[in-house]
């Protein structure tokens, strides 16, 4: 009864409503080429708990499998890509903290599955990493952080495959990323085309090796 009370007041404070699986689906299968495409960026701004986002990484994880299941380091490169390219900013903290474990439970239960002995600790370091960065605190209409002693503004790393194994993160304001309304449109972080709005990064870092990402302290 406690839960169900709660769950009234946060609709009441938030506007929070859960979308079911067979909802989450119908939605998917309307862009399933996207969801196919292992470097294809979904941002949810309202993202709850991750029903969205989980379900779009179990389907192009699905992907990995099937191309890369057999090779461990080729699956690892490529999933870590796919959990990069999905985005989420919700309101409240415990939503932003549970979205983030519900997807690392997602790619955790695959990835011990295939590879049971042979788990890499440093794989699962990188996609709690990317998780961080990517799964945002925050109001996606004042475009603002919501923790800490001030709020900020949101800030989202673009992950970018090069040379295969490493990976290049440029920082970008999400301001700055719909501060044109024909971008509004476009992919996340495009920059397809000379008339395409090309957003400045708020900061670059060189590349590196994705299994190292967690400990080059990138933050």
């Amino acid at each position: 009864m406690k839960s169900r009370v709660v769950t009234k007041q946060r609709v009441a404070d938030h506007g929070e409503v859960l979308t079911g699986k067979r909802e989450v689906d119908a939605m998917l299968d309307l862009v399933q080429q996207e969801t196919r495409r292992i470097d294809s960026r979904f941002l949810e701004p309202a993202c709850g708990d991750g029903n969205f986002l989980a379900e779009v990484l179990a389907r192009k994880l699905g992907v990995v499998e099937d191309r890369y299941g057999k090779s461990q380091l080729e699956y690892e490169r490529y999933a870590v890509l796919a959990v990069s390219s999905v985005y989420g900013i919700d309101i409240l903290e415990d939503n932003v903290r549970q979205c983030r474990e519900r997807l690392l439970g997602v790619f955790d239960a695959t990835y011990t599955r295939l590879f049971k002995g042979g788990v890499e600790d440093r794989c699962l370091a990188a996609v709690r990493f990317i998780l961080e960065r990517n799964v945002i605190w925050g109001d996606a209409l004042t475009l603002k952080t919501v923790g800490g002693p001030e709020a900020g503004s949101i800030i989202f790393s673009e992950w970018s495959s090069v040379n295969g194994s490493l990976l290049k993160r440029r920082d970008f304001s999400f301001r700055e990323l719909l501060a044109q309304e024909s971008y509004k449109e476009m992919p996340l972080f495009s920059d397809l085309g000379d008339e395409a709005f090309v957003p400045r990064p708020e900061k670059e870092y060189p590349p590196v090796h994705f299994l190292e990402l967690a400990d080059a302290q990138q933050r």
